[in-house]
C-alpha cells in the first residue's frame, strides 16, 4: 500500500494558485496564435494599447502569482481572508471572459476560463474549509 500523507492547506492552496496562473500564462500564450493578434500587436490597435492598460493588466495578473508564496507564509486568518476574495474575484472574473469569448478561434480560451474558474472555486472552497486548531 502506498502512503497518502496529509497535504496541509497552505500548500494546496499554493499549488492552486500555481496551477492557475500556468493556464493564465498559457491562455494568453495560445492567444498570439489566433488570426490577426500579432498584426495587432505590431500595429499598437489592441486591447493593451496603453500604459496605464498594461499597468492594471499586470496588477490584477500579478495577484495570483503573488499569492502562491502569500498562501505559505501569510498567518492562516489573513491567508483564509485573502484566498475566499481572490479566489471569488477570479472566479467571477474568468466565467465572464469564458461567457463573452464567442469567436470559434477562441474555444480554447473558454475551455481555459472554465478551467481557471474551478481551480479558482477550489481555492474559495479550501479557504473556507480551512482546518481548525484541536484543543487539547
Amino acid at each position: 500500500m502506498l502512503e497518502n500523507p496529509k497535504v496541509n492547506i497552505k500548500i494546496k492552496l499554493a499549488s492552486l494558485w500555481a496551477s492557475v496562473t500556468f493556464c493564465y500564462l498559457y491562455g494568453d500564450y495560445f492567444e498570439l496564435y489566433t488570426p490577426g493578434k500579432i498584426d495587432s500587436l505590431l500595429s499598437g490597435d489592441n486591447i493593451m494599447d496603453s500604459p496605464t492598460t498594461l499597468l492594471i493588466a499586470s496588477i490584477i495578473l500579478v495577484i495570483p502569482s503573488v499569492m502562491v508564496a502569500l498562501s505559505i507564509f501569510l498567518k492562516p486568518k489573513i491567508n483564509r481572508i485573502l484566498n475566499i476574495v481572490f479566489g471569488i474575484l477570479f472566479t467571477i472574473m474568468m466565467v465572464g471572459i469564458g461567457i463573452m469569448s464567442t469567436n470559434e478561434w477562441y474555444l480554447f480560451y473558454v475551455f481555459l476560463a472554465f478551467l481557471e474558474s474551478f481551480i479558482t472555486a477550489l481555492v474559495v472552497w479550501y479557504a473556507w474549509k480551512w482546518p481548525k486548531e484541536k484543543i487539547i
